[in-house]
């Protein structure tokens, strides 16, 4: 398996994109049932080959990630061969931007010394969706990119 396995959530969440690929493989869901109880391992690697493939068509269609915690955040654009980062950083333990309150001290106090705004450029190694999908399991989730737009309007490269 190259990436990780989806959640019990998730496997509810895509339940008829299981059938269907199931279904590509010519195996119905009796079928799907006798190999779950008579070859758990067949089952499990079923489900290893549906996790990849899913993984795979998200971290392709993924164009931006956040990863936001008290006291930083990391923005990326995710372009063809690299990613473009826009870090911010607080110089001050006093505020914690995964609240309300945390992003409406940034707005104002955004220009002072308390923040440090910076920016990096990426190549991705020979696997891009791997950088992406490790990213993710690092915290960072996959975003519209609405801050990250914000932000690169706001620095203006």
């Amino acid at each position: 398996m190259k990436y990780s396995r989806l959640t019990k959530e998730q496997f509810d969440e895509l339940h008829q994109e299981f059938i269907n690929f199931l279904a590509t493989q010519s195996i119905t869901a009796d079928e799907w049932e006798t190999i779950k109880v008579n070859k758990p391992e067949i089952a499990e690697q079923e489900l290893d080959v549906f996790s990849d493939l899913i993984w795979e068509g998200v971290l392709t269609k993924a164009k931006f990630l956040e990863n936001i915690s008290p006291q930083h955040f990391y923005l990326f654009r995710l372009d063809e061969t690299q990613m473009r980062l826009i870090g911010l950083k607080l110089n001050t333990t006093e505020v914690d931007l995964t609240t309300k309150a945390g992003f409406a001290w940034l707005r104002e106090n955004l220009l002072s010394d308390a923040v440090e705004i910076f920016q990096a450029n990426k190549n991705y190694s020979k696997d891009a969706q791997m950088d992406k999908f490790e990213l993710i399991q690092k915290g960072s989730v996959i975003t519209k990119g609405d801050l990250f737009k914000y932000f690169d309007d706001l620095i203006g490269e």
